[in-house]
Parts: C-alpha cells; structure tokens; sequence
C-alpha cells in the first residue's frame, strides 16, 4: 500500500534554525548517528555558507503524534536543554552540528584532521582574503586551537596568536563564533575600529566585511522541509533511508530502539542480552551457526510469532516490525528466544553445525517462531520433528529463501503449526517446492543453498572420513573442520579431459577432513585409496565401508570408472533428496536430464 505524506517546504534563515537548536526546539531523533565532520569539511561548508553558496534542505518531522515517538537527544555542543523539541531532523545533522558548534558555541569544535587524529578548533574569517578576488574563500577560513595559537616547530614557534581580542583585531580575524550575537558582533567590530584607531582603510575594510560576508552568513536561507506529524513511521523510515545516502543506511532495529526508548527501555542493551542466548553463548556446545541472526532477525521473529496470535492476518513485513508494540515484545520475548535454543537444537539434528553450513539464515525466523508457538513437550515429539524437517529441506532444496520472504514467513508458521497441532494445512512450502535433477549439475560452489543442503544430508547419512573413519558429528565437525574436496581429484580430472561441469559439481565433491585431502592429492581413485589403506592402518573392506558411506559406487571407484561411479551417485544423492524431500524428484527421465547427464536418471 502507498504511504501518502504531504510535506511542506519553506525557506528559513538559518539564524531561525540555529536558534531552535539552541533552545532545543530542534532536536535529533536517537537513531541518528553521532556526528563526524572533519575540520576540512567544517571550513568547506563555512566557506560556501560566506558566500551564499545552496548547500542542500534540511528535512524535519513535526513532533506530536501519539503514535510515532522517538527518544530523543539535543545537537552535539548544545548545553542545558530540558525541552521536547518541536521538530526533529531526519536529514541534515551534519550541517546543522557543523553550523551550531562553530557560529553559537563559545567552546572550542571537537574535530579531528584528514587522518582521523582528534583535535579542538575555533574557527575564524580572514577578512582580507575573504575580500581578495584572487584567494580561494576556502582558504579564508582559518582553524586556530583551543589556545588560539598556531604554533611550529613541535610548539616552539608561534605563527598566529588570537588568543587575545587585540591580538584578532590586529591580525584582522573575525571570530565566526560570534557571528549570530548581535550584541558580541557588534562589540567586536567597535573594537576592531578603535584598535586601528579608526583608520579610514580599516573603516572601509570592516564595512566590505560586514556587507559582503557577515550579512551574507545572517541573512542566509535554506529550503525546510517538514513533515507533518501525522507522518506514520514506515514513512519516517522510508524518508530517512532515501535521504540519507550518504551515511550508513537505518535499519528498522535503530527506529524500533527510538520508539522503544520512550518508556526508558534500551532495546540495543536487550538485544545484546538475547543475542548471546540465541547464539548459545553459554551452551555446552559453543558453535557459531546461529550468529547469522541478527537484531532486525529478531525483531521479526517477535512480530511473525505476535502476529500469529492476533485477530489479523499473520504478517512480518518491515512496516509490521515498526509497528510492534513494547508490551508485546516484553511479552513474546521469552517465548521466542526459547524458540531460538529449539531451532539450534534441530538444526544440529540435522547435521547443520556450522554457520558457513547453513542454507539459509533467513528460514530461522520462521523456525524459531514456529518452536516458540508449538512449545518444548510439542518439539521433543519424533512427528512434530518428521513435519519440522520436512518443511525444512522443502524449502531449502526448492531454494524458496533467496528474496524477499516474509509472505512466506506468515505462511509457513501457519502451515507448519497447524500440520503439527493435526489440523488441516495447506503445506504452502512443501508443495511448491521443487528439485530439478539437472540442479546438480549446475551446483559448483558452496554459495547456493541448495549446495549447503545437499552436503549436510551427506553428513546426515553417516558419511565417514576415507583416513579417520569418524563420522561427521558436531563435535568432530567443530573440533576438526571438514571440508569439501572432489572425489575424483581436479587435476586427475583435468589431465583425463573430462568435463568440468561434471567433476566441479556437487556429484563430485564430498565432506572430507584435512588428513584424508592431502593422501588423495591429485591422484587417480585406485592409487590415492592404497595410499589411504597404507597410512590409516586399513584393509580395504574398511575402505570400502567408509568411501561408500559418501554415496559412492566402490566399484566404479576403485576402477577410476568415472562415468558409472558419476551417474550412480546423482542417483544416490537425488534419492536422499527425495527422501528429505518427501516427494519425487519429477523429471529423472526428462529429455533435458538425458541431454545433460547422457542417459536417464531413472531406477
């Protein structure tokens, strides 16, 4: 649906707008980041304010909607303010920080150079080279320390003191903090005259100054534009993402944390609570499969698992999320993040244990929803797990996650309860999954979730290490770290001149550890297993038990009969598919299938 806002634009001095940052009128949303300007952009946007230069609007929500609150937090710089603020600025903080702190405030800025050293300046107007033609007005603008002393020579020597007003009037440097004072402006230009003893040159000099520059600075207006306070807060955030593309994007967690942040509840600290629970931080078994889950992850998985309660239609989407109330999250927390630990417990049933292993990050939300909604004594239930897992490797190997996914998120917690609680289920997921024989084919790099998925159920069918003999269990798959090598070695491969669409696929590649890589080098099966047989102390009807526990023809293997040992594992590997699957692999004898692997797939 279209989100219709009517903001409103109006060109304001920025005298106006320093003074409503002064007063607090104007504040920052707390999901705004912290400024960082350096002093070469602070005398760059100086330089264009003197001289009339546009540089930009500035974008404002109009305060006072019950329904969008933000916490909120005064412009760096900005002293003693107690106020609610009036307006909040989504976009020019940079500039507007940049302009207070170095025309209102009477501190020193807190900037740092080029290279990200730290360092305090005032910042002054040259009035001579603000009047030369020939100077650059960037140059004008000149950065003193906190003493106001520049100083060489590892501090020996000072080049420029303004650490007195004589000393300014004398140098002819104009304190831009002051620019806005009226008052202080004025005192100081009197000074200026009765220093040079009012020196007609001096005169004259002042008055360019003060026509040319100084009117410019307060006389200055910039477009506003405000949106008015019934803007919703999806909007709030559409408008912050578009506007600011120069600085990290807004993640729908920083304007839930504002929202939040209004009853005195600081989200991030909660979330970094829930984060170390639902990576198993304390648990026994200390992997990282669940890091992939993240704080808007989270969120969602809150609002999936609300939203199945509600009288409405389930949904998670990102308006969803901006729109979940703090009673619910403080409500539903401990439930989901129970549904967490129970999602890591099943994907460790299903031999999934690291996170480079795991298809999909993005099918935990629904994972972990659906565990939280079923209950402990429902998930420990071997047919709760049976319709758990197939659900689970429908969708992995249909590659149902890869887009945008939260319809499907709704769907399956709908799907997978009910078919659980025995209730009649659509099975959305289950049945519009499909696995393509041909995929195996075209599965050459562990990037798809396809790949992933295919690899772990090797593992789950008790594959065994060629030297070791172990299987892959968590503890081995932490402690030793298989990885995934060719059956039939690369460069064997090559130097036979078969196809590398056939040995570069997945039919070709299995779990290994490091020890069993090195003895097959780049040798033929038959010569690299008698190496195998020779170091691990074996006879070859071990062998033969551990190759073929990869899906693996022992005999075509150990023949170096790589078109049968090729075809029978495709066979091999899509009858486990289509037993995770629960359904049949459709087109085994398809015109293409035949096409691609030369003969049919069918038993």
């Amino acid at each position: 649906m279209a989100i219709n806002i009517a903001p409103k634009s109006l060109d304001t001095e920025l005298s106006e707008l320093m003074r409503d940052v002064t007063s607090g009128k104007a504040q920052l949303p707390e999901f705004q980041r912290s400024w960082t300007w350096d002093d070469g952009r602070i005398r760059g946007i100086l330089a264009s304010l003197s001289q009339g230069y546009p540089m930009g609007a500035i974008m404002r929500l109009e305060c006072g909607n019950e329904n969008v609150k933000f916490k909120y937090r005064p412009i760096e710089g900005v002293k003693n303010v107690t106020v609610a603020p009036d307006h909040l600025i989504l976009d020019g903080q940079q500039r507007l920080t940049s302009m207070y702190r170095t025309t209102c405030s009477t501190d020193a800025v807190l900037t740092k150079t080029d290279k990200g050293k730290e360092i305090k300046r005032f910042y002054y107007l040259d009035m001579k080279k603000c009047l030369d033609d020939n100077e650059d007005r960037y140059d004008a603008i000149v950065p003193v320390p906190e003493d106001r002393k520049v100083k060489t020579d590892f501090d020996r020597k000072v080049l420029l003191d303004l650490s007195t007003k004589e000393l300014e009037y004398e140098n002819e440097m104009f304190p831009i903090n002051i620019i806005f004072d009226g008052s202080a402006r004025e005192d100081w230009a009197d000074g200026y005259k009765e220093y040079h003893e009012y020196g007609k040159d001096f005169m004259e000099r002042y008055k360019q100054f003060r026509t040319e520059v100084i009117e410019t600075i307060t006389g200055y207006k910039l477009p506003v534009i405000t949106l008015g306070r019934e803007t919703p807060r999806e909007a709030v955030c559409k408008v912050f993402e578009n506007v600011n593309t120069g600085g990290v994007a807004l993640t729908v967690f920083e304007l839930v944390t504002a929202t939040f942040a209004t009853y005195e509840f600081d989200l991030r600290k909660d979330w970094e609570e829930c984060r170390d629970v639902i990576w198993g931080k304390n648990e026994p078994l200390n992997t990282d499969v669940m890091k992939g889950v993240d704080e808007t992850a989270f969120l969602t998985t809150i609002t999936l698992y609300t939203s199945f309660f509600a009288d409405t239609a389930t949904t998670c989407k990102k308006k969803d999320v901006l729109g979940l109330e703090f009673e619910s999250y403080q409500a539903n927390k401990a439930a989901v993040l129970e549904g967490y630990k129970m999602a890591r417990k099943f994907l460790f049933s299903q031999y999934v244990f690291r996170m480079r292993d795991l298809p999909y990050t993005t099918q935990l939300i629904p994972l972990a929803a659906i565990c939280a909604v079923i209950g402990k004594s429902s998930f420990n239930l071997p047919q709760t797990q049976k319709i758990l897992a197939r659900w689970f490797w429908c969708g992995i190997m249909g590659e149902m996650y890869g887009g945008a996914n939260e319809t499907r998120f709704a769907n399956d917690i709908e799907d997978v309860v009910a078919a659980i609680q025995g209730k009649e289920s659509q099975n959305r997921t289950i049945n519009s999954s499909y696995f393509s024989a041909t995929r195996l084919m075209s599965l050459q790099t562990r990037n798809s979730a396809a790949y992933k998925g295919i690899m772990a159920l090797v593992y789950r069918e008790s594959c065994r290490d060629f030297m070791k003999g172990t299987t892959m269990d968590i503890v081995k798959s932490m402690d030793e770290s298989p990885d995934i090598h060719h059956i039939f070695p690369e460069a064997y491969c090559i130097k036979q001149g078969y196809p590398k669409a056939k040995w570069n696929s997945i039919i070709n590649k299995t779990p290994l550890l490091p020890e069993s890589n090195r003895q097959i080098g780049g040798e033929a099966p038959s010569k690299y297993s008698q190496k195998i047989i020779k170091a691990a102390q074996i006879d070859e009807t071990q062998l033969r038990l551990r190759v073929e526990s990869h899906l693996v023809n022992y005999a075509a293997f150990i023949q170096d009969d790589f078109d049968t040992y090729f075809i029978d594992r495709a066979k091999a590997i899509m009858k486990v598919i289509e037993g995770a699957m629960g359904k049949t692999i459709s087109d085994k004898g398809s015109e293409q299938t035949i096409n691609s692997y030369g003969v049919s797939l069918e038993d």
